[in-house]
């Protein structure tokens, strides 16, 4: 419903009509909108850490693993505007920076990590990974609000990737 019509559409009046529950029922698993979108955003991770997983494992050479999981994240946000927007965009409550973070967001972040390990050297290697993952969301953001020049975004890749692979190698 959120990929067709945005978030805004969603109630859980809707919602329930949708899924065939009465709203008693949906919010007896969900306490509100907010926790159905939260619930969303973590399954979006699990979504996300598999396919980044599937991107770094299939190349050999760190340069193209980390250029592949940059690719992928950027793909998935153009691919499911709704479910990035969960899982990034809208206020729920899902945080990485805590020691509380849910377990599909580590892998996620994990995969990044992981990815970057290779080319870090003597950076700190999550500092690396979350300046990475923050700049490809401000890509993912800007391409979607249609802020940036269309067609341009291997160019852009090769931008931010280039310092973290130059000083990796």
């Amino acid at each position: 419903m959120a990929e067709a019509e945005g978030w805004e559409a969603v109630t859980t009046r809707r919602l329930a009509d949708r899924v065939e529950y009465s709203q008693p029922v949906l919010y007896s698993h969900f306490k509100g909108k907010d926790a159905i979108v939260a619930a969303v955003a973590q399954d979006g991770f699990g979504e996300l850490a598999g396919l980044l997983r599937e991107a770094r494992t299939a190349r050999s050479a760190p340069e193209e693993a980390l250029r592949a999981v940059a690719g992928a994240y950027l793909d998935f946000a153009r691919e499911r505007p709704a479910l990035y927007d969960a899982m990034f965009v809208r206020h729920v409550d899902v945080t990485l920076g805590t020691g509380e973070r849910p377990e599909p967001l580590q892998e996620a972040f994990g995969e990044f990590v992981s990815a970057l390990e290779p080319l870090a050297g003597e950076r700190d290697v999550e500092t690396l990974a979350e300046v990475t993952w923050g700049s490809l969301h401000g890509l993912a953001t800007l391409v979607h609000g249609h802020r940036l020049r269309p067609g341009n975004a291997d160019a852009r890749l090769d931008v931010l990737l280039a310092p973290i692979i130059e000083a990796g190698g």
